[in-house]
């Protein structure tokens, strides 16, 4: 598992699941949608949790964690992804 045991259990990775992008334990919630939210939009944890009643502090928190051990990847997963929408909206694809 590593990563801190994928921060204590509450993030992992299945490949069929979510394309086998870390994500919260339990949920379809991927890494990178924490980080969009709080990183990007500026959201807190508690405005996270209000938005997602499945999640909870620790959860967030351990997504962050992963984010700050793995920056590069989330970050480039989420560029990709606005690449991706942009081309779609551009009729690209």
């Amino acid at each position: 598992m590593s990563s801190a045991d994928k921060q204590a259990g509450h993030i992992v990775q299945d490949e069929g699941i979510c394309g086998g992008k870390p994500r919260i334990a339990g949920t379809r919630m991927k890494v990178q949608h924490i980080v969009i939210e709080y990183v990007h939009a500026g959201l807190s944890v508690e405005q996270i949790c209000k938005s997602h009643p499945r999640l909870t502090p620790a959860t967030v928190h351990a997504a962050l964690s992963f984010y700050y051990d793995h920056q590069n990847e989330i970050e480039r997963d989420i560029r990709e992804g606005q690449e991706f929408a942009e081309r779609m909206e551009a009729g690209l694809i």
